[in-house]
Parts: structure tokens; C-alpha cells; sequence
């Protein structure tokens, strides 16, 4: 099967894209140099997650001409995915200003949802529910706000390589419930099995101590290409949505605890901070490797057991979501997210 001729190179090109990529900034300057508002001590080159872009973005091709992914979903990931890690790239050379920025964020959420056919009936308490043109406005949002929130996660070494690399393979996993395994489109895990290597790829270099950053351009990038694959997920199964959304749960309660509470107390959101509850922890543990080791631990322990339970139908999707994201609203408060530093 050509899915294991493509991984051992996704990998590949990752890994050496990435060193290419190390050697590129460093020569460009391209370095993150600590300040008030790092979570870093060293100065680091920044910019490898370019390595992940490149190498996933070139197997789509391949996976639609041999008929293991249709074209649509194919065109939705290139299209959004390019977009959005060119105006990443960009602003990791220098700076675009955050209207500009965001115009793109948008352009490139509405070329994945028209291809996609927007966002799709959604399974509440047992219902099918179609928000009909309310539904795509809420899932253009939802796209740009999980490929900010991805920006905004990336703080600390491997962390937003271990959740990618998380929720990529229990997304994966979703497609072998038994009542979707006879779908035609279930071939989509294939995508993220590939999504997962190259950023396996790329973690070689970025876990801790990382030797490279991701920089905007693949943090971007791999928010909206997760959005993107959740929604398809949906189509296929209406309860997939929340099963997703609690793959995510990590960064989705980190992210948007810490921005509501930076908007009570006056915070400028769009500004650099250092007060996520990952953040927060890292500087108490005086290091990254045990946050991010306790992100894979909350992923595969605690969410993805949750994450089947309602894709099997055992489980509400609301209720879910609430048993979830308690526990890492919790963690939230413990470590003051969006508390001023």
C-alpha cells in the first residue's frame, strides 16, 4: 500500500527539511532572542515548521491521484494550508500588520469551506442540527480562531508538535469506529497518519531542548489543517465534531480561558504575553520537558478515551465536552491562565 512508501519520506523530507530550514535562519538571522516575554532561555533560530508544510503539503497530491483522498478535501488542505503558512512565513521575516494578517486568515478559512460545502449538520443530544448559513460564519471563525490559538500555543519546546502529533493519530483512530468503517472517506485517516509523520519529522529537532522553533508559518499552518481534517471528519459522522473538539481540549481551554480572561482585565489580545497555563507552569517546573510530557500524558490518558466514547455513540457530545474540559479548566485557574504577569 503506497501509505507505507509515503511515511518512511514524509518523515524523511521533515527531518531534513527542518535541518536545511535550522541552517537558513540561522544564516538570515532569523533568531527568537529571550526577552520579558519569552519561555525560552536561549536564543533559538525559528521558522522549521516550514519542514512540515513542505513535506505534507506534497503527498496530497499523491493521495488524490491514486484515489485515496478526494479532490475537494485535497484542494481545501493545499489551498488553506499554502495561504496560511505564506503569510506565516512572511511575518516570521518580518511584519505584517494584524488586519492584514487576519483578512488572510479568512481568505484562506473560506477557500477550505467552499470546498469542503461548509460546515456540516452537527449531532445535539441526538439530533441532526443544520445551522444552515449561521453554521458556515460559525465555522469560518472556528478555523481562525484554532489557527491563532495554534500561534498562541506554541510557547514551549515540543508542545505543539506533541499535541499535533496527538490529535493527529486519534483523529485517526476515530475512523476505525466499526459504523464508519465501511465509509468511502474513511481513507481520510491516511491523511492524518501522514500529518503526524511530518511533524514527527520536525520533532526531532523541536523537542527539548529544541534546536529550531516552528515558527508562525507551521504553527498556523497545522491549526488550520486540524480544523480543516475536524470538519471533514464531520461529514463523515455528525458526533465526530465533538470528538475533535475534545482531541483539542488541551489548547482550546488553555487558549481561549487565557484570551477571555486578558479581555476582562483590559489586555491587549493580539499582544506577545507570556501568561498561558503553560507558560505558567514552565517557569514553576523550571523547564519545558514536564509540561509537554504532561500534555501527551492529558492527550492519550484522559482525552482520547473520551474522544471514542462519544465517536462510539456512548457518550454525549455535550456531556463529553463538560467531562473534558473540566478537569483542564482546573488546571487553568491552578496556574492563573491570563492572570497578569
Amino acid at each position: 500500500m503506497i501509505i507505507w512508501l509515503l511515511l518512511p519520506i514524509v518523515v524523511g523530507i521533515s527531518f531534513f527539511a527542518t535541518g536545511v530550514l535550522r541552517h537558513y535562519a540561522l544564516a538570515q538571522d532569523l533568531i527568537d532572542i529571550p526577552n520579558m516575554r519569552s519561555s525560552h532561555s536561549v536564543p533559538t533560530p525559528r521558522g522549521g515548521g516550514v519542514a512540515i508544510v513542505l513535506s505534507f503539503l506534497t503527498a496530497l497530491p499523491v493521495l488524490a491521484l491514486t484515489n485515496m483522498l478526494p479532490w475537494v478535501v485535497m484542494w481545501a488542505l493545499l489551498g488553506s494550508g499554502a495561504g496560511v503558512a505564506v503569510i506565516g512565513f512572511l511575518d516570521d521575516h518580518g511584519h505584517i500588520p494584524a488586519p492584514w494578517r487576519l483578512l488572510g486568515h479568512f481568505t484562506a478559512a473560506i477557500w477550505a469551506l467552499f470546498w469542503l460545502g461548509g460546515l456540516p449538520p452537527l449531532n445535539l443530544l441526538g439530533m441532526a442540527l443544520d445551522l444552515g448559513w449561521l453554521g458556515h460564519v460559525l465555522a469560518a471563525l472556528y478555523l481562525v480562531w484554532l489557527l491563532n490559538l495554534y500561534n498562541f500555543m506554541d510557547g514551549i519546546d515540543g508542545i505543539a508538535s506533541i499535541e499535533a502529533i496527538c490529535v493527529c493519530l486519534g483523529g485517526a483512530l476515530l475512523y476505525a469506529i466499526p459504523d464508519l468503517s465501511g465509509s468511502s472517506q474513511t481513507t481520510a485517516y491516511i491523511v492524518l497518519v501522514l500529518l503526524a509523520a511530518a511533524v514527527t519529522g520536525f520533532l526531532f529537532w523541536n523537542f527539548p531542548p529544541a534546536r529550531v522553533f516552528m515558527g508562525d508559518a507551521g504553527s498556523g499552518f497545522l491549526g488550520i489543517t486540524l480544523g480543516v481534517l475536524s470538519l471533514q471528519a464531520t461529514w463523515v459522522a455528525p458526533q465526530l465534531m465533538w470528538s475533535w473538539l475534545i482531541l483539542l481540549g488541551v489548547f482550546m481551554v488553555d487558549a481561549t480561558w487565557t484570551m477571555m480572561r486578558r479581555l476582562i482585565h483590559g489586555s491587549k489580545v493580539y499582544e506577545a504575553h507570556r501568561s498561558h497555563a503553560y507558560q505558567y507552569a514552565s517557569r514553576q517546573f523550571g523547564k519545558h520537558l514536564p509540561v509537554t510530557l504532561v500534555v501527551l500524558g492529558i492527550n492519550m490518558l484522559w482525552l482520547l478515551p473520551l474522544a471514542l466514547s462519544v465517536g462510539l455513540g456512548k457518550l454525549d457530545g455535550l456531556l463529553g465536552i463538560l467531562i473534558a474540559y473540566l478537569p483542564l479548566v482546573v488546571l487553568a485557574v491552578k496556574f492563573n491562565a491570563g492572570g497578569r504577569e
